[in-house]
């Protein structure tokens, strides 16, 4: 089989309609868009969630809560994630902590939690990191430097 012989299942295709092309088709005259009215217009569009100038569905339902824009947003790294990717006497910091794929960007700065166990001895140089995670990198050896 060649390319130029393929062509496609019996009945899959069907016909455009073509529309506007004389009385005979079915399709004449208003072309399937009735009779005046915006609709009907050349370059007629309408924006996404316009319901006909009611009030859309966006608008009228309540708005709740409040997003603080100028928070600051961690990328966050547990313990039992330095523990599986990270030698003994490995320096952790943003850098390292992308190459390894732990993370795919730093966002706001880089935070290190407490979940899960460590028993290497790492150097942890990150912007913010929670009590336990201190507590526990330091029991097994390694220093934390928050920048």
């Amino acid at each position: 089989m060649k390319l130029h012989e393929l062509s496609p299942a019996e009945g899959s295709k069907k016909a455009v309609k073509r529309i506007g092309r004389g009385a005979g088709s079915g399709q004449g005259k208003t072309a399937g868009k009735g009779h005046k009215g915006q609709k009907a217009r050349s370059g007629y569009s309408r924006r996404p969630g316009f319901e006909g100038g009611q009030m859309p569905l966006q608008r009228r339902v309540p708005k709740r809560g409040f997003n603080n824009i100028f928070a600051t947003e961690y990328a966050i790294v547990n313990v039992s994630d330095l523990e599986k990717r990270f030698e003994a006497g490995a320096t952790v910091d943003a850098e390292s902590l992308i190459a390894c794929g732990l993370l795919k960007k730093t966002l706001d700065g880089v935070k290190v939690l407490g979940k899960g166990e460590i028993t290497k001895s790492l150097t942890v140089k990150v912007d913010a990191i929670s009590e336990s995670a201190k507590a526990k990198i330091e029991a097994a050896g390694g220093t934390v430097e928050v920048q």
